[in-house]
């Protein structure tokens, strides 16, 4: 009679299943602002090639405009998770599959984007015990004011925001022809501090993200 030894650990039959330790957590670098001509998406694309070059992350962008999210129309208290409405389902598995975020983010009236303010309040557990980096970007300031009052409302949500960050002043000057956002040695570099502390927090939360 063979005896199986159940301290030896079995080879992985299926080559196309990775070990869940090697799996990279999902980053999702958020387009926040939802107007038409807005500078976001060719940030967000920038972006997402930084953090692919990183390499610690699976990194996508999603667009908040594509989510269609009215002013906040759920009937029920969010952290019941009562979903009636086909948006909020949508938005709720799409920050529930995450595991860090990067917000692209422009400054209205010294202010995040009120589309960003109404997609937060849409949600509670999903959010929880992630990290958040920023990339912000406007005239003069480069949209940190914006990243100040968002970070505040992101703890409510047990968010961790990072000092981390990625500042784009006068951002017009950046933008190629084509509207291509053209970066200099300060964005790289801001980018690869960044995308390196943010992969460091969402290893640090993950005891906390997993199911009880």
């Amino acid at each position: 009679m063979t005896r199986c030894d159940s301290s030896v650990p079995r080879r992985n039959l299926n080559p196309n299943l990775k070990p869940t330790h090697f799996m990279k957590p999902i980053l999702h670098i958020v387009v926040c602002s939802t107007r038409p001509g807005r500078v976001g998406p060719a940030v967000a694309q920038w972006a997402q090639q930084e953090a692919l070059a990183n390499d610690k992350f699976d990194a996508q962008v999603v667009d908040l405009a594509s989510f269609n999210l009215p002013v906040f129309d759920e009937p029920e208290h969010p952290r019941l998770q009562k979903y009636q409405h086909a948006h909020t389902k949508a938005w709720s598995a799409s920050v529930h599959a995450a595991d860090a975020f990067v917000f692209v983010l422009p400054e209205y009236n010294f202010g995040p984007p009120s589309a960003l303010l109404n997609a937060m309040n849409y949600l509670v557990r999903e959010w929880q015990y992630k990290p958040a980096a920023f990339v912000s970007y406007g005239g003069m300031s480069g949209g940190v004011r914006a990243v100040q009052v968002t970070k505040q409302l992101l703890t409510t949500l047990k968010v961790m925001p990072l000092l981390e960050a990625v500042a784009i002043p006068n951002v017009g000057q950046h933008l190629d022809i084509d509207k291509t956002f053209a970066p200099n040695d300060f964005h790289t570099s801001s980018a690869a501090a960044m995308f390196d502390e943010l992969s460091r927090w969402a290893q640090a939360l993950k005891p906390m993200r997993a199911p009880s």
